[in-house]
């Protein structure tokens, strides 16, 4: 294992790593553009030079291997100067149009600059003309102009989705980044060429023009697409009086994480952040009229204590989603299962597969459903079959439509494209006490006799586990819209007005409790799981 100095810090590196990566592991940053850790190195920008002691010239970290005694320095005027020179190169055919870039104020040729380059231009001659808002699918477009030809992008689509549709074309200052004849970058992956694509040349045509980067928030979150979990930062805006109303979320990007999806994510995740502020439910109604949260929990409450009082806490049932918390679904167990003694309390619809590959994308597009199953919804873990909208006899909807079950709460789910109309029409006129609790309008809120509109991930916080069994952590970027409230609030106010004692303050406070009463969480907390995630101790057999 070589020991080398870099920058007067010693560092003891395992055989065959580069410059550039011991640096990184001393906390040192050196520049690029062609280097990225997911991919191979491809030498080419040479914007990462250092100065090896004993060495002719200037190497590049990203392709130089340690060796043991190596004195590195990534500093000195000697490397400064080089990396100026490259950037002048870099910049000759570089069209001067950083104030209507897409890019601008988060991209590497203008930082780099402001670092190495300040230099008065000597280049007097025409620029080179390339093509210009080149569309290459339907996610991504070209500005080959300002492309520096690092090859991230070609690399990527060689080596990670293996579809091959970039290459680079012509030769010297004609040579440009596009697509080979009769291809369209159109895999399930090509948002991310946007993300390592250093300089303007590649931008995503869902977010252009939408926001300037300075003007938008981050916050970590999970990617609630299906159950693989990916991590991913939620780039939002608050303020925007300049923009569509109700335009909140801006882009999703993927987030490192070695376990999960390391550098990437799908388009599927990427895009399907919409719902966020399409079609939301935003106010609390009962038969169609609209009504106040207090109306809403003082007349459930009564109709759950007088179900209890009766004796027909078996005409209740209770259909939670894998698309809750892991703080939500312990709640729903803890009011309506433990609390009210309700059996009829499990995650019992059908849930087809979805669409997958080897890869990232999962078939379960549930992001919690080893969660459910671990917390005590065996019907999780156990997804019933369905064929032409009807459901396995004996369960929760059937002894709805059969009569059994007079009260009905269910979260989320459509049971309308589950089970087909006509029998969710006939169960809201037979039922007593018909709830839907979910985010975003669907054909079982309009059937629905109370509507209670809930949060979505990026106005939430708690936990998920993903297919592998880690626990995740997502949190509110920011309040959530019109009336909606996040489902842990809403049942923990219904538990207190029946009189179960619930005292949680905090989803973290739900989450402590949960760990301390569930094997599989054990000794688990929020500072533990962190923005990385956790292991569960136990793993349930892989759901769907």
């Amino acid at each position: 294992m070589p020991t080398l100095t870099i920058d007067g810090k010693q560092v003891t590196v395992e055989p065959g790593t580069t410059v550039i990566q011991a640096a990184e592991k001393l906390g040192i940053f050196v520049p690029r553009y062609c280097y990225h850790p997911g991919l191979t190195i491809a030498g080419n920008c040479r914007i990462c030079l250092v100065e090896v002691e004993k060495a002719p010239k200037l190497q590049i970290a990203c392709n130089t291997p340690c060796a043991d005694g190596m004195v590195v320095h990534t500093q000195s005027s000697k490397v400064n100067q080089g990396r100026a020179s490259v950037l002048e190169f870099l910049l000759i055919n570089h069209p001067l149009d950083c104030p209507v870039c897409d890019q601008s104020g988060e991209c590497d040729l203008q930082n780099f600059y402001m670092q190495y380059g300040l230099y008065d231009a000597r280049f007097q001659e025409q620029k080179q003309k390339k093509p210009k808002a080149v569309p290459l699918g339907p996610t991504v477009m070209l500005d080959a102009e300002r492309c520096v030809l690092c090859s991230r992008c070609t690399r990527f689509t060689d080596e990670i989705t293996r579809t091959g549709e970039l290459g680079i074309f012509n030769r010297g200052d004609k040579a440009e980044v596009g697509l080979y004849p009769g291809k369209t970058l159109d895999n399930k992956y090509s948002g991310n060429v946007v993300d390592i694509c250093p300089v303007g040349a590649l931008t995503d045509r869902d977010f252009r023009f939408k926001a300037r980067v300075w003007y938008l928030s981050s916050a970590p979150s999970i990617c609630t697409g299906c159950s693989q979990g990916c991590n991913i930062d939620v780039h939002y805006v608050i303020d925007r009086p300049h923009l569509a109303e109700g335009a909140r979320i801006m882009r999703l990007k993927p987030r490192y994480n070695p376990d999960v999806n390391k550098w990437w994510m799908c388009d599927e995740g990427r895009y399907g952040y919409k719902f966020v502020d399409e079609n939301r439910i935003r106010q609390v109604s009962h038969r169609g009229q609209a009504v106040s949260w207090e109306d809403a929990y003082s007349s459930l409450a009564a109709s759950l204590a007088r179900f209890k009082s009766d004796g027909r806490l078996n005409e209740i049932g209770i259909l939670p989603s894998a698309q809750q918390t892991n703080e939500e679904l312990f709640l729903v167990r803890k009011l309506f299962k433990e609390g009210l003694g309700i059996k009829n309390c499990d995650i019992q619809v059908p849930s087809p597969a979805g669409t997958s590959d080897g890869f990232l994308i999962k078939p379960d597009k549930n992001p919690n459903t080893m969660g459910a199953a671990l917390i005590g919804f065996p019907g999780a873990s156990k997804p019933l079959k369905s064929t032409n909208g009807s459901s396995a006899s004996g369960h929760i909807f059937d002894k709805a439509l059969s009569g059994e079950i007079r009260a009905l709460w269910v979260f989320g789910h459509d049971l309308v494209k589950l089970f087909g109309e006509e029998k969710v029409k006939a169960l809201a006129a037979s039922l007593e006490l018909f709830v839907f609790q979910g985010s975003n309008d669907n054909g079982t809120a309009r059937y629905a006799h109370w509507v209670l509109p809930s949060a979505v991930f990026a106005e939430n916080d708690g936990t998920f586990v993903n297919v592998s069994g880690w626990v995740q952590r997502i949190k509110p970027c920011f309040a959530p819209l019109a009336d909606s409230l996040p489902d842990a609030q809403v049942l923990l106010e219904l538990a207190r007005r029946i009189g179960i004692s619930l005292s949680f303050k905090s989803a973290e406070e739900v989450f402590n409790a949960l760990a301390a009463e569930m094997p599989a969480f054990g000794g688990l907390t929020y500072e533990r799981i962190g923005l990385q995630g956790a292991r569960v101790h136990q793993k349930e057999p892989a759901a769907r």
